[in-house]
């Protein structure tokens, strides 16, 4: 395995061990429920917009395997302080990667950390692991 390889394994380990966003809020967000059936993963997840209209913060709780809830703490991580539209390019984006099957690199500058997740695509089974709170995310702001 290359270091490279090493690297974004020790990230997704990381944001899986401590991860970031974890806790729903009390206050009203969009908000969505999604499980994956396939392997039993399961997310609730908010939207919590600034007064700007902003994303101000993603809350979460669910659970998974490790590639499900390091996705969601990647995804609450970099959807901090973006605009709606800035996001929904962002879960395109991831989209477009994860369905590759490895033909398509994570774009860093627009996924930031959640690029390492890029490897996950080769393996269909998991995309939709990694998929689970980007879709949420997506239904929550068509919800609210």
């Amino acid at each position: 395995m290359s270091d490279l390889q090493n690297l974004y394994q020790e990230l997704i380990l990381d944001h899986s061990r401590t991860p970031h966003g974890y806790g729903l809020r009390g206050e009203i967000a969009a908000q969505s429920h999604q499980l994956n059936p396939t392997c039993g993963d399961e997310i609730t997840l908010q939207v919590h917009r600034g007064p700007d209209g902003g994303v101000e913060a993603i809350a979460w709780e669910g659970h998974g395997c490790a590639i499900s809830q390091a996705s969601a703490s990647l995804l609450a991580e970099l959807a901090e302080g973006l605009t709606v539209a800035e996001l929904e390019v962002r879960i395109t984006a991831f989209r477009e990667a994860m369905r590759s099957r490895g033909k398509i690199e994570p774009d860093e500058e627009l996924l930031g950390d959640a690029a390492a997740l890029g490897g996950v695509s080769k393996y269909v089974a998991r995309v939709k692991c990694a998929m689970l709170a980007w879709v949420a995310a997506e239904d929550a702001l068509t919800r609210g």
